[in-house]
This record gives C-alpha cells, sequence and structure tokens, in this order.
C-alpha cells in the first residue's frame, strides 16, 4: 500500500484544480469563442442592428435583437410584459445596474392572478374590436428571462387592426412586415415559430427595410 504525504496531495489537488481551470476556463471559453466569431458572429456579438434614421451618418441607433424593449403605445407593435429592474443593484457610483428575470409568483397565487387580469384588461381597453376573443398568453406573462424579445405569430396577429388603424399602413402591409420579422423553428422543428417585436417596430417605423 502506497504512502502518500499530505504534502504530495494537496500538491497533485492544486495541480489537478490548475490544470481543470485552464481546460474548463481558457482553452474551452477560446474555442467556443473562435467558433461563435468563426460561424455566427452576427448572433456571437449580440445581434445588433445598426440604423441611420436621418441618412446623414450622424444620428446612429444601435438595437439588440436579443433583449425584449418595452412598447406600449398604439402605432407600436407590443412584446410579452418586461420584468425589468433599476432599483435593487447599484454601481460604485449610485448609479443603476438594469437586471431582469422571471418573477417567481406561483400561477396558483392571488399575486399573479391579479396581475394577469390587469394586463388582460389593458390588452382588452388597447383591442376593443378583438371583443372577447382569447388574448395569446404571450402577451399577458413574463418569460423566464424577463426581456424576450420575441412573441408568437398569434400574438402578433392580435395587434393587427390596432396597427392598422394606427399607423396609416393596411392590415395586408401590417402582415407583410410581421411575415418578414418571424423566425421559423429551427431545422423546422426546434422551438416554435417567433416575431421579433423591435425589428417589427423599426420597419413600422421606417427606419428599417
Amino acid at each position: 500500500m502506497k504512502d502518500y504525504s499530505i504534502g504530495k496531495t494537496i500538491g497533485r489537488t492544486v495541480g489537478f484544480f490548475v490544470i481543470m481551470s485552464v481546460i474548463c476556463g481558457v482553452l474551452y471559453t477560446g474555442v467556443c469563442l473562435g467558433i461563435g466569431q468563426l460561424i455566427f458572429p452576427y448572433q456571437a456579438n449580440g445581434s445588433i442592428i445598426e440604423v441611420d434614421a436621418d441618412g446623414d451618418g450622424v444620428n446612429d441607433s444601435r438595437y439588440c435583437m436579443l433583449l425584449g424593449q418595452q412598447f406600449e403605445d398604439d402605432d407600436h407593435l407590443w412584446g410579452r410584459p418586461t420584468n425589468y429592474n433599476l432599483s435593487t443593484f447599484t454601481d460604485d457610483e449610485g448609479n443603476p445596474i438594469a437586471w431582469a428575470g422571471a418573477s417567481n409568483l406561483t400561477p396558483a397565487g392571488e399575486e399573479f392572478e391579479q396581475l394577469v387580469a390587469e394586463r388582460v384588461e389593458k390588452i382588452r381597453e388597447a383591442h376593443p374590436e378583438k371583443g372577447d376573443e382569447p388574448i395569446p398568453s404571450d402577451l399577458v406573462t413574463v418569460s423566464g428571462s424577463g426581456l424576450d424579445p420575441d412573441i408568437s405569430p398569434a400574438a402578433a396577429e392580435y395587434q393587427v387592426e390596432r396597427l392598422a388603424k394606427n399607423t396609416g399602413k393596411s392590415a395586408s402591409e401590417i402582415r407583410e412586415i410581421i411575415e418578414a420579422c418571424t423566425e421559423q423553428p429551427t431545422l423546422g422543428v426546434l422551438g416554435d415559430a417567433r416575431v421579433n417585436v423591435l425589428k417589427v417596430n423599426l420597419m413600422l417605423d421606417g427606419v428599417l427595410s
């Protein structure tokens, strides 16, 4: 039976820790970063769209297609409710640090029921032409991330008449924009069809074609 000293045991433990840290923290990360930049650079860098609204190259704007943004005006497509928080954390200078996440409210609780009821009422008021037509669930529930940038095609279709009324575009034009901003399931089977809310609204504003 071999006799290992405490020093040798500690040395081997530290050595194993260092080796695994290099493999998992440096090599693996570097390989993933390299593959992302080589094959999916647009997605890996945040799916950023740059828009020159005035055409003069001065007032450029950058939009991240991966983060949901709140739209509540009548002439824009509404996305999922966001769980955006600016009051919990601050940086060293006292400035708020934005973060989002799931609400962790149980669907069986009264607080969740009341919150959804308020959202349903708001949707009903903005879409009186829909009457008692069922509201797609993603328009009244927060996603797991709290910042989902997409909604279902059904949720987008639900808003077509309001958008046509307030943007001056026809319902068919609105649907063409929504279709252009709809991504189908990956490989035809992975995930669901989804509509990027920000992209639709940029096209409605005429700053993205």
